[in-house]
């Protein structure tokens, strides 16, 4: 029998060890009074469909990372505007026996960058070409951007995160060029690439952008927003990012607002404990 007080919730990515999902939820539920579970579950592509499957009533909602995001999208029974357009989902909700898709991460990235930068922005560059580019490149041409290059390791991979953004009438024009090109002058560059594979020509390369926005928090600072930080350049962190999709993820999950103070306070603890430990 399910104990109607409990629910339960997770992020689900491989790899996964590393996620600050589980602190950010945690904080939003114990400052809400919600008796809820939210844990890290390591989970690979093939095996998401059994899993999702498998989740009885307990469950409410599941946070998506890499590399589920778009593997996510034939197992739910409907989508929200974001998801559908993008063509990925990073949030479950459990629905009365529905599957409802919700793609947080765009809403985030418009959200994170407002709060930090006054924009506009008319010219990007994006580095990197999956899923998360993709909500970024639309998130992107929410806020304006008219122009946008694609940086990717192989272009032909690019070809789902350029239809994505076609999907959007709003969504930049996009030109595609490798990870061996220089990143040159824009209005921002936003990183979705691992930190390894932020060369120091890369970044040096990045020089002329005024902004950076990196979408990773952990390990922090990558090169690139080391680089930022010692110039003195504008900085949107992956960690304002993740809190203001997670957010989204709370209220979407919970119906009540989010306790974002709460959040970032508990997010900001745990990565100052991460680089002392």
């Amino acid at each position: 029998m399910v104990d109607p007080g409990l629910r339960r919730c997770a992020v689900l990515g491989s790899p996964i060890d590393h996620s600050l999902s589980p602190v950010l939820h945690r904080a939003a539920y114990a400052e809400l009074g919600l008796r809820w579970t939210y844990e890290a579950i390591e989970v690979e592509e093939r095996e998401l469909a059994r899993f999702v499957n498998g989740r009885n009533a307990s469950w409410r909602g599941l946070s998506l990372t890499m590399p589920l995001k778009r593997t996510v999208m034939p197992l739910l029974d409907g989508r929200d505007h974001w998801a559908e357009i993008s063509g990925a989902a990073n949030t479950v909700v459990f629905d009365g026996g529905r599957r409802m898709g919700h793609n947080t991460d765009i809403p985030g990235a418009v959200a994170a960058l407002e709060s930090r930068v006054p924009g506009p922005f008319t010219s990007a560059v994006v580095l990197g070409g999956g899923a998360t580019a993709a909500s970024m490149l639309i998130a992107l041409g929410e806020l304006g951007c008219e122009q946008a290059r694609l940086l990717v390791r192989e272009p032909s991979r690019a070809l789902e995160t350029i239809e994505a953004v076609g999907r959007f009438e709003r969504g930049p024009e996009i030109t595609v060029g490798t990870l061996g090109d220089p990143v040159g002058a824009a209005d921002l560059v936003v990183s979705t690439i691992p930190a390894a594979a932020q060369t120091p020509w890369m970044v040096q390369s990045a020089d002329e952008c005024p902004v950076v926005f990196e979408v990773l928090y952990d390990p922090w600072p990558t090169p690139l927003a080391a680089a930022a930080l010692v110039s003195g350049r504008m900085l949107v962190s992956g960690l304002d990012l993740l809190i203001h999709q997670a957010a989204i993820q709370v209220e979407l999950m919970t119906e009540h607002p989010a306790p974002m103070a709460a959040m970032r306070a508990a997010g900001e603890g745990a990565l100052a404990a991460r680089r002392t430990s």
